[in-house]
């Protein structure tokens, strides 16, 4: 895995973010992904998704900075910054918050294997 697949997968997955492409999604979230969320639950690829495709997350503006990537044999350790600004139902999102993700190869597509964010004060 090199840094430069893993930077592009993460501005994929950021744009799958932002519009909500469920396919995508599928595609580069691992089936038994564990993801923290701020408030400490741990949630699941289908959870993820399903927040996606009953519209309930809303994403209006997301901008990335601050990236860290880490290459260990045929994983990455990513940590990056996302100013987020829209909805999970009826609570409004707008701040930063810090990221780590860990991608994963399987033949020879990285797919996001765990992570979690904090939000930034």
């Amino acid at each position: 895995m090199k840094i430069q697949d893993v930077v592009n997968a993460e501005i994929e997955l950021l744009t799958a973010i932002k519009k909500a492409d469920i396919l995508t999604l599928e595609k580069m979230l691992h089936d038994d992904l564990l993801f923290n969320l701020p408030d400490g639950n741990t949630v699941t690829k289908e959870v993820d998704l399903d927040s996606y495709r009953s519209g309930k997350m809303k994403i209006d503006s997301l901008e990335a900075s601050d990236q860290i990537v880490n290459i260990i044999d045929d994983s990455a350790v990513v940590a990056v910054t996302v100013s987020l600004k829209g909805a999970f139902g009826e609570f409004p999102i707008d701040g930063a918050y810090r990221y780590i993700r860990v991608w994963k190869q399987f033949d020879r597509v990285p797919k996001v294997i765990a992570g979690s964010c904090v939000q930034l004060t």
